[in-house]
């Protein structure tokens, strides 16, 4: 079906006139203020496509038809001339276009004529989200257009942005660290427990400590009555901590085995499992970032030497690391992690890893100017710890949504910003 240009102009010259008029009484807008609604009426109304899927741009009889074409090529400008919906040669026809984009970048595209077709000089690049500005000069005369191509954009008011927990950093270089994760299991300190036992052999007479109990260096534990001079005697905590151990009760006969033994809950080390694949990187004096399973920080400290046992059922070498435990939070028995730096590699533009987010066939990032966000498709290269190697798609310096880009994702989809050409 041809398209009439002139049926158009008629058309929104009637919707216009419509929306200037109220009641049917004469209008009290000033002629700018009618330009104004002009255009905005302009701006709402709906696109009209033509024969080759693109953008018409009506200006009396005469017509371009903007399309974006990237079948099988990079994406390039195509436009179609009518002239009272006839085909225009395109040698016929001179042809410009400017695209202003969120930031205040602009690109510039002159035509070439093609077969039945103006062709743009370059690549248009993604996101294909601008504000368009065609000039076509035909026959003498001068026809210009304005219009908006918005992709993926949203707009999101500060306090809103504050309030759902979006935060913004700047695009730049960053050492991407080469790691290992590690699993452990928290246990007491070698020099953490103390056993207690008895000076000489003999009868206990009292036991005054349970397990759990806290103790502090010099408090009586028990009193034994000795086999050799009868005579009572205390049995003395050497250390302050907990009572982790009991083995004796009131009555029993005793020796040289322990009767008590006392820990210092805040003396614990997490040992770590190194599998054979880490064998070669990993070493002893490597510091270690310790969390819990969820991600949450405990503390740093460095690796043993290989501790002289593995773990057999799990085929694992094991290390050992001190683990800051002034509260006693964390019991001997509990799983956390280690993530050692064996290595890193400075590259000049990353992004955080989470900030990434799918977009039609994209990985995305949002670009922030003032209150608007827009995706910025991404070339991805190595990912090491927090950070995601950028190699294209992304300036330098651009301020991105580093946290909460799920919310500016599901917001842009909500606006349905969708890639129309």
């Amino acid at each position: 079906m041809i398209v009439r240009p002139g049926l158009i102009t008629a058309l929104m010259a009637t919707l216009l006139l419509l929306a200037a008029c109220s009641g049917g009484e004469p209008s009290t807008k000033t002629p700018a203020e009618i330009e104004a609604a002009k255009a905005a009426a302009t701006a709402k109304a709906e696109v009209v496509k033509g024969p080759n899927g693109g953008r018409m741009l009506v200006d009396g009889d005469f017509a371009i038809e903007m399309t974006i074409y990237e079948t099988n090529q990079e994406p390039q400008f195509r436009a179609f001339a009518t002239l009272d919906g006839e085909p225009v040669d395109p040698k016929a026809v001179e042809l410009a276009v400017t695209l202003k984009r969120l930031g205040g970048k602009v690109d510039a595209f002159k035509f070439t004529p093609g077969d039945g077709y103006l062709a743009g000089n370059g690549v248009v690049t993604e996101p294909h989200s601008f504000d368009v500005e065609v000039v076509a000069v035909h026959a003498g005369k001068r026809h210009t257009w304005a219009y908006e191509n918005h992709e993926g954009r949203t707009r999101i008011a500060a306090d809103a942005a504050r309030e759902g927990g979006i935060a913004v950093e700047r695009a730049g270089p960053v050492t991407l660290d080469d790691s290992r994760e590690l699993l452990g299991t928290v246990e007491l300190a070698p020099n953490a427990r103390s056993q207690v036992r008895a000076r000489f052999p003999g009868k206990v007479m009292a036991v005054n400590k349970q397990v759990g109990d806290r103790v502090r260096a010099g408090e009586v534990l028990a009193r034994v009555e000795s086999n050799e001079s009868l005579q009572t005697y205390s049995v003395i905590a050497p250390v302050s901590g907990t009572i982790f151990e009991r083995a004796t009760n009131v009555g029993d006969v005793v020796g040289s085995e322990p009767m008590f033994v006392i820990a210092d809950p805040a003396k614990t080390t997490v040992v770590f499992n190194i599998f054979p694949r880490d064998l070669e990187v990993i070493r002893g004096g490597q510091q270690v970032v310790i969390t819990t399973l969820d991600g949450a920080p405990v503390g740093s400290g460095r690796l043993s030497a290989f501790l002289p046992d593995g773990n057999r059922a799990a085929g694992t070498a094991l290390v050992r690391a001190d683990l800051p435990n002034p509260t006693g939070q964390w019991r001997p028995g509990m799983a956390l992690k280690g993530r050692v730096i064996i290595g890193g590699v400075q590259v000049p533009l990353a992004v955080r890893t989470d900030a990434i987010q799918p977009f039609r066939d994209f990985q995305v990032v949002f670009a922030k100017v003032g209150d608007e966000y827009e995706v910025r498709m991404l070339e991805l290269g190595r990912k090491a710890g927090d950070y995601t190697e950028v190699l294209g798609g992304l300036d330098p310096g651009t301020t991105y949504v580093s946290k909460g880009s799920f919310l500016v994702r599901a917001d842009v989809e909500k606006s349905g910003a969708s890639h129309d050409h």
